[in-house]
């Protein structure tokens, strides 16, 4: 008997480091960056977001990239 396409896992790849990372859908990469899933559709539609696509239309992120991502846009602003 063969899995739906919706019950079979998503494999986990390969990080930076060599060890396997689970990669994340949209809700939860949304969760992790503190916005709106559609907001991260729109970063997904304009490509400004790391993502990739599992069997044509299944979004998917690596919590990882996501962090370097999510750096780029921390702003120290302290009170000297």
């Amino acid at each position: 008997m063969a899995a739906s396409p919706s019950s079979v896992a998503t494999p986990p790849v390969p990080d930076r480091n060599g060890d396997f990372e689970q990669p994340v859908d949209v809700k939860t990469a949304a969760r992790f960056l503190g916005v709106s899933p559609s907001l991260v559709y729109a970063y997904v539609e304009r490509k400004q977001i790391p993502h990739f696509r599992m069997m044509g239309r299944a979004i998917r992120f690596r919590l990882s990239e996501l962090e370097v991502w999510r750096q780029q846009f921390h702003v120290n602003g302290g009170i000297r």
